[in-house]
């Protein structure tokens, strides 16, 4: 039965959700929601078990077609979660076009090789793919709540009546989303770099420190370090926009160090450091690291 799940069955459901979602912009309705949650509790059900089944097969994370189904899926789970306690606002028209961009580029990448399985480092490899995942998880979230905020923003400023257009969190709540967010995809991503340093170095240098990957790794890092220093230092980076600002750039920072990691070989023929390294458990071993 979990065979006969695809990609297509959850990608359509979360489609669906999308386009419903966009209905607020022409008109309200009370069932809507409710379709909604349906929609979108069937494509989370369906994402769920194909996962489930592909675990079943592979490595935890140790392709880039998982990779990237996984941090969907964590996404996912957050709009749940969000619509669940703010069901009038549209926080799915920001967050479910990155689901799905995240499953277009798992179908993109289906093909790719697995990451090399080097059990003598397995530890280091889970603390370093799920760092680095958690944080593009946390990254992309700060990306569409500062979106959002600039929206609102500007709806405010334009004093537009509250019933016209779509209906958004409140400018605090999403302040707090984008600080909160900055300051966690740091540390996480402070916590990649280190355990892929540890790795290279474990491996005596495998990955040149040149290599493009960890390059873009460094810079990435050494921005969102500065924008977080900046903001806890200079009271007016805590202006919600110019919080909303470094949270963009971080995100397209984030796309810039992903890119890099797919069009090289790191993390496919290398066991090094870089981004979405390879979590090494493999399911017929019993669960032993």
């Amino acid at each position: 039965m979990l065979s006969g799940i695809t990609i297509t069955c959850f990608a359509a459901s979360y489609g669906v959700t999308l386009a419903l979602e966009a209905t607020r912009l022409l008109f309200r309705a009370r069932i809507r929601i409710l379709v909604i949650w349906a929609f979108a509790l069937a494509g989370f059900f369906a994402h769920s078990m194909h996962l489930w089944y592909r675990l079943g097969d592979v490595s935890i994370l140790s392709t880039w077609y998982i990779w990237c189904l996984t941090a969907s899926w964590i996404l996912a789970f957050s709009y749940l979660l969000m619509t669940v306690r703010h069901p009038e606002n549209a926080i799915g028209l920001f967050l479910l076009p990155l689901v799905l961009l995240l499953i277009a580029l798992a179908v993109a990448l289906r093909n790719e090789d697995p990451f090399p399985r080097d059990r003598a480092l397995e530890y280091w490899r889970m603390t370093h793919g799920i760092a680095l995942l958690l944080g593009t998880v946390v990254a992309s979230f700060g990306f569409a709540a500062g979106v959002m905020y600039l929206i609102k923003e500007q709806k405010l400023k334009r004093k537009s009546p509250p019933q016209q257009g779509i209906r958004l969190p409140s400018l605090e709540w999403l302040l707090l989303t984008n600080r909160s967010s900055l300051m966690l995809s740091t540390i996480l991503l402070l916590l990649g770099l280190v355990s892929g340093v540890v790795l290279n170095a474990r491996q005596d240098g495998s990955v040149p420190w040149n290599d493009p990957v960890v390059l873009w790794s460094g810079v990435l890092f050494a921005w969102l370090a500065a924008a977080s220093i900046f903001e806890l230092i200079y009271r007016p980076a805590r202006e919600g926009h110019k919080v909303a600002y470094l949270t963009l750039a971080s995100f397209v920072f984030l796309g810039l160090a992903f890119a890099s990691v797919v069009l090289s070989d790191h993390g496919g023929d290398n066991a090094a450091s870089g981004a979405g390294q390879a979590v090494i458990w493999r399911a017929d071993d019993g669960g032993e690291l």
